[in-house]
């Protein structure tokens, strides 16, 4: 038979379209025509392909040959059609039945000598196929991610030979190892840092209800260590979230191993890091920062050295748990549903209370911050110097394992109830899920007004106060829950200050 037909999947964002791979081979003079929209880098796979089929012993037919990859709208990068497109030359040209193909779909870059490369984005790309029907043919590396995924049929291979040898049902697929455990090592404990009993409570907070979380304070009183502890006290991650995680890694490239897949994403990108680099971007677009973090920790340590633009750009992002990138020629949605810590010295010089610089300097250093951004961020404190003996104490802190179970009590009471954490309630949700009585109601409001706070900043104090009240599994939200919320408005209160 001349004509052949292959199945194959696209890169495109988070989704992994079917492509078609047709081959026709007609007479006339010896071309190989490439056809569907394809990059640079998809027409160059007329000499892999057939540097693979000639040193793997398969015969090149001398005749015309036409690839087409549909959709013809659908853009085509990279090499991950390559092991379909020489299947389809073998099948059309009578070298492999073409039956033997049709429960399957094939990606995989190509060698000269015919070994197969990995690609990217093998986990939407199996979690497609397995929607499908049919099972996936991936490079051994690649199968190595991808066979954690419930359900998928998924195979791998190292060679175009193996393929041929396991369609005409001559030899098993090499058995796909598992990944590699990480060795044991000493994970991060929150009984590591001494003192900071208020810095620990506000912590606890944010990951009972979710919320976003700013600490500033002198150098060296233990924020970035707090920041590090926070994914230790978090809730594990559900099998949806951990494969919604799997999938933006798989196709921004980096591998994760079996222990990874459990454990919620930290991302520490430097302050030079470029909006880009933060939301996603490119002329293909792939996931930036804040999608890398999906579902974990986004610690922003210096917040106050990042340029005032790229931090605006996370507004959106913080709000809708999304990031839509588009360019010219392409468009992709990206998740982003994390958690924002940030952390700062309040004073250009190190701590505002040091002497050494005016209250204009600090408002100036501090007014890098927008107004906009600092009302995304529920939980604000200041973490101050230790006091003397605190280093040298003996006293036993809390370690993460304990704190976590009051953690998971409070997200259990809150996915009972509402089926979200409490960062993530909407306007009708809050007027449901977070009432106040009459009185309680009037001393918020007229509390906004004497600090001249915004509508969102209300609705983050209602989520505020309903997590504190699920830590103490009180069922409804009392004055005193109202009050610790408020505590946590520290920066507002220290801009409040300084402009007197």
């Amino acid at each position: 038979m001349s004509l052949a037909i292959i199945f194959s999947r696209a890169r495109y964002g988070l989704a992994a379209p079917l492509v078609t791979v047709e081959v026709h081979l007609s007479n006339g003079l010896p071309a190989f025509q490439l056809v569907g929209l394809p990059e640079t880098s998809v027409k160059e796979a007329r000499d892999r392909v057939r540097s693979a089929l000639l040193n793997s012993g398969f015969q090149f037919p001398d005749r015309r040959i036409t690839v087409n990859l549909a959709p013809a709208d659908l853009p085509k990068e990279g090499g991950r059609f390559d092991l379909a497109i020489a299947l389809g030359i073998i099948v059309a040209s009578g070298q492999l039945p073409e039956k033997c193909t049709d429960p399957f779909e094939f990606c995989g870059e190509l060698a000269l000598s015919g070994e197969i490369r990995p690609i990217l984005g093998e986990i939407p790309l199996a979690i497609a196929c397995r929607d499908a029907g049919r099972a996936a043919i991936l490079p051994m590396t690649n199968a190595q991610q991808a066979q954690l995924i419930p359900d998928a049929a998924v195979h791998g291979a190292t060679h175009l030979l193996q393929v041929h040898s396991f369609l005409l049902a001559q030899q098993a697929l090499p058995a796909i190892p598992s990944l590699p455990d990480k060795p044991p090592g000493n994970p991060l404990d929150l009984a590591d840092v001494k003192g900071q009993p208020q810095a620990k409570r506000v912590l606890e907070l944010a990951a009972a209800g979710e919320h976003n979380l700013l600490l500033f304070g002198p150098p060296g009183t233990g924020k970035s260590m707090l920041a590090q502890r926070l994914p230790g006290i978090l809730p594990p991650l559900t099998e949806s979230e951990a494969l919604a995680t799997a999938a933006i890694y798989s196709i921004a490239g980096i591998a994760r191993d079996q222990q990874d897949w459990q454990q919620r994403p930290f991302r520490s990108p430097h302050h030079t890091a470029s909006a880009v680099a933060l939301v996603g971007g490119g002329s293909v677009p792939r996931p930036g920062e804040i999608s890398l973090a999906h579902h974990g920790v986004l610690f922003l340590d210096e917040v106050t050295e990042f340029p005032r633009k790229v931090l605006d750009v996370l507004r959106e992002p913080l709000e809708t748990g999304t990031i839509h990138v588009s360019r010219a020629a392409r468009q992709a949605e990206f998740p982003a549903q994390f958690q924002l810590v940030a952390a700062l010295n309040p004073s250009p010089t190190g701590h505002h209370e040091d002497g050494r610089a005016n209250h204009g300097e600090i408002l100036r250093y501090l007014n890098r911050l927008s107004g906009p951004f600092l009302e995304r961020i529920e939980l604000q404190i200041e973490v101050p110097l230790l006091p003397a003996g605190s280093l040298s104490s003996q006293q036993a802190e809390e370690s993460s394992q304990q704190v976590q179970q009051r953690v998971l009590a409070a997200r259990q009471l809150q996915l009972a109830r509402q089926g979200k954490a409490n960062a993530r309630l909407l306007g009708r949700e809050l007027n449901r899920y977070c009432p106040l009585s009459s009185s309680d109601a009037t001393f918020l409001e007229n509390t906004l007004q004497k600090f001249k706070l915004s509508a969102r900043t209300y609705h983050k104090l209602l989520k505020v106060s309903r997590t504190i009240a699920d830590l103490q599994q009180s069922p409804q939200i009392e004055r005193p829950h109202l009050l610790e919320a408020l505590s946590y408005r520290a920066l507002d209160r220290l801009i409040q200050y300084l402009r007197q």
